[in-house]
């Protein structure tokens, strides 16, 4: 049994549009997290770009392996926490809404492309990833990826449990009014799966946009772990992988599916 994952959750950005300002605030985070144990840092969607940026998403868009990568890895390695951040990933001339694991160690691990995409917001300027489970492996945790949007579909999660993530991570642009997202439905994702997910949301505002905030850990049994409110706060939680394997003694709802009546 691997030991607990000290995760933080960074409910906050720099300036929308400048990946400076994103990436002095992602090395100020790292180094925070650092100091309070954690192993694994994970930020809101686009976050080292900004999301509602219309077409300077293009403008800002880059090759996986380009500058934003360089940076976020000498900020893992420099801290010794593991990073996943948001950018616009280029390739082939197509513009995806990813997000990214690099290691401590300054090893990417996984890179996720959204695959539901938000309304024109989002169809206007990304194409949609193909690839419905990206995962990873990090002490002795198998983590998987997606983002924002696509945690309201129950398929993806399930397909997730089922290929065994056990901390679903997902980061967010959840603008207001919509607050239930984060406060009903991402606990009742994981208490269906019985899995951890950290759902980790902005708390800002970029032009008509308010983002709500409110990111959270919850547990296997749907329990909130940790819960931000609507401001910038850096929660800092353990996985404990012992939990998912006592929310799974009675029931396990993986096994008492009834895929001969729905299918798979």
């Amino acid at each position: 049994m691997p030991n607990p994952l000290r995760v933080a959750l960074d409910q906050g950005t720099g300036r929308s549009g400048d990946t400076d300002s994103a990436l002095l605030r992602l090395q100020e985070s790292a180094r925070a997290a650092a100091a309070r144990g954690a192993d694994l840092l994970v930020t809101p969607e686009m976050s080292l770009t900004g999301y509602n940026i219309g077409d300077r998403v293009r403008e800002l868009a880059e090759p996986a392996d380009g500058p934003l990568l360089e940076a976020v890895v000498r900020i893992a390695t420099d801290s010794g926490v593991a990073v996943v951040y948001g950018f616009a990933e280029l390739a082939d001339g197509r513009v995806y809404n990813a997000v990214r694991l690099v290691d401590s160690a300054g090893v990417s691990r996984a890179l996720y492309r959204k695959t539901h995409l938000f309304g024109d917001l989002d169809r206007n300027l990304f194409d949609p990833g193909e690839e419905l489970v990206v995962q990873a492996d990090l002490g002795g945790h198998r983590l998987g990826f997606i983002v924002c949007y696509d945690v309201e579909f129950p398929e993806i999660a399930r397909a997730h449990a089922m290929a065994g993530t056990t901390l679903l991570i997902v980061p967010t642009a959840l603008m207001a009014p919509t607050t239930s997202v984060a406060t009903i439905l991402v606990p009742a994702r994981a208490m269906e799966n019985q899995i951890h997910v950290a759902y980790v949301n902005r708390c800002d505002a970029e032009g008509e946009l308010d983002y709500v905030g409110l990111s959270t850990l919850v547990g296997p049994d749907g329990a909130e772990l940790l819960r931000a409110g609507p401001t910038e706060e850096l929660l800092v939680g353990d996985v404990d992988p012992t939990a998912v394997e006592a929310a799974r003694a009675e029931p396990f709802y993986l096994s008492d599916r009834r895929i001969d009546l729905y299918g798979r």
